[in-house]
């Protein structure tokens, strides 16, 4: 199930990490299937379900597998990157991660390719955790193909799971940062804030990176008071949500204000705003004429609705 009903968390796959050396031998296993990811897009079919492909449905393939796991019934899947085909419509190309539109591809006209971010909830939770963690490998080796270590491009190895330097000999992993994302309240308000480059209307809770060395709960009172300039007392996790976007681990967590006064940092946020639970809940309904919906399935939008429901 999903946890805590968080899209993304869903954390029933079984990646069956020990069978990633055998990754030559699960291809040619009976009922093996692939996921087809474009440019970060996952495919869903003309009916909007979620696209699995036997191996001969799909055009020839550029560069490796990434083997994901193995599905409820033993079958072995992997995900395979197929950026190179062409979009049908070259408008359709924009990458941005807030269209609701999906983009079908020259050779794989059965399936259209959206978002994650903009389908999440209409999956299930393995699908979505399955398409989370391809899009997220993938992310990792566009962005990391040369050793950190010597700078020699490297070779994919264990099933798509590190790539080896073949220069040096130094292994690397595929990395997840940590991120806090803290719904601050103080009495009757939330404290919400807004990024200059979001759509029009668009404001969530606060959020920032850990640093090295940093436990959560002291990144939760960096953060705020770097952006909003808010002194944190109590803080308290709650749930987490991977977040592949492109390589984010969220940390939700509640935490209490010990002041109200809002001093922004421009560079960080482009405003922020007390919020009380009114006017969060027409927000929520979608009729507040400055703060639109949260985005749904996103980790923000679970704190907040259940805040909003007092549980």
């Amino acid at each position: 199930m999903k946890q805590d009903g968080v899209a993304l968390a869903g954390g029933e796959l079984n990646r069956a990490a020990h069978l990633r050396r055998e990754a030559e031998a699960l291809r040619s296993r009976d009922g093996m299937r692939l996921l087809a990811l474009w440019r970060g897009s996952v495919p869903l079919d003309e009916r909007g379900h979620f696209a699995l492909f036997d191996a001969g449905d799909l055009p020839a393939v550029a560069g490796d597998e990434i083997f994901l796991g193995l599905l409820t019934d033993g079958a072995p899947v992997f995900a395979v990157d197929v950026s190179h085909l062409a979009a049908r419509d070259p408008q359709s190309e924009s990458g941005n991660p807030w269209s609701q539109d999906g983009v079908t591809v020259a050779g794989l006209e059965s399936v259209s390719f959206f978002d994650l971010r903009a389908v999440m909830t209409r999956l299930s939770p393995l699908e979505a955790e399955l398409a989370g963690t391809a899009r997220g490998v993938f992310e990792w080796h566009r962005q990391h193909g040369f050793c950190a270590a010597c700078g020699a491009r490297t070779v994919i190895a264990d099933a798509g799971w590190r790539r080896d330097c073949p220069a040096c000999g130094a292994s690397h992993f595929p990395r997840t940062d940590p991120v806090v994302i803290m719904l601050v309240t103080h009495g009757n308000s939330v404290l919400l804030g807004r990024n200059a480059n979001w759509p029009e209307r668009m404001y969530s809770l606060l959020a920032g990176f850990v640093e090295p060395g940093e436990p959560i709960e002291a990144a939760v009172r960096r953060e705020v008071f770097e952006e909003a300039g808010v002194r944190i007392g109590t803080v308290r996790y709650v749930t987490s949500q991977p977040w592949p976007f492109p390589a984010s681990l969220m940390f939700g967590c509640t935490a209490n204000a010990l002041s109200t006064e809002i001093e922004i940092d421009p560079e960080e946020i482009s405003d922020a705003r007390w919020v009380s639970r009114e006017e969060l809940a027409l927000a929520v309904a979608g009729r507040h004429p400055e703060i639109a919906p949260p985005r749904k399935g996103a980790v923000a939008q679970f704190l907040l609705t259940k805040w909003l429901a007092d549980r």
